[in-house]
């Protein structure tokens, strides 16, 4: 009895072994990313769809980082009216809330990371002429190397106007700035299936 005991501790001890050993290669890590992204944004002609007393705005970037190069899309609402906000750098700034937003980063691989606006600032310096924007991701999730991602997302930006209406209203915009925090559940696979 003893050794039909011993036999059975040992078997499941090297089920284990094997399980952990096979898990391995294919283990997912966590990254710290820093990454620089530059672009465009622009207004859309869409009101309300999104969120109520909105209009709606669209980003177009391109970025490099520890995970490769990029693009970056993102749609968002953006509310109608300012309200006040202790987010702005300078106490004078227009503050706009961005109540919700999606965006999408798609790798050079080809894989995706798909990431859910959980807070979104824009503070608009009227004498400088340019905002900082503010905006924190929850990824959702993710294809290819990132389909058992997590984490959070934040993204600083300065926005600057290059065409403007013909009312002398701001319409399109360059921008530059930075992505950064933890993912977690990267793989080291690129040829995982969807």
């Amino acid at each position: 009895m003893k050794s039909k005991t011993t036999t059975n501790i040992y078997l499941l001890m090297a089920a284990m072994f094997l399980t952990m050993a096979l898990a391995l290669p294919a283990a997912a890590e966590q990254v710290t990313v820093n990454m620089k992204v530059s672009g465009t944004s622009a207004g859309t002609p869409i009101t309300n769809v999104l969120y109520p007393n909105t209009h709606n705005g669209e980003d177009d970037f391109a970025g490099n980082g520890p995970l490769g190069s990029f693009t970056y899309r993102f749609l968002d609402a953006m509310m109608n009216f300012p309200t006040p906000s202790s987010v702005c750098p300078k106490s004078t700034d227009l503050h706009f809330s961005d109540p919700v937003g999606t965006a999408v980063l798609r790798f050079q691989d080809g894989s995706l990371l798909y990431l859910q606006l959980t807070q979104g600032d824009d503070c608009i310096d009227l004498t400088a002429g340019l905002a900082h924007c503010f905006r924190t991701f929850q990824i959702t999730k993710g294809t290819q190397r990132f389909t058992h991602a997590s984490g959070t997302l934040t993204l600083t930006e300065v926005v600057s106007p290059v065409m403007f209406d013909n009312s002398g209203n701001p319409v399109f915009f360059a921008t530059s700035g930075n992505i950064a925090g933890t993912i977690f559940g990267v793989s080291d696979e690129n040829d995982q299936d969807e």
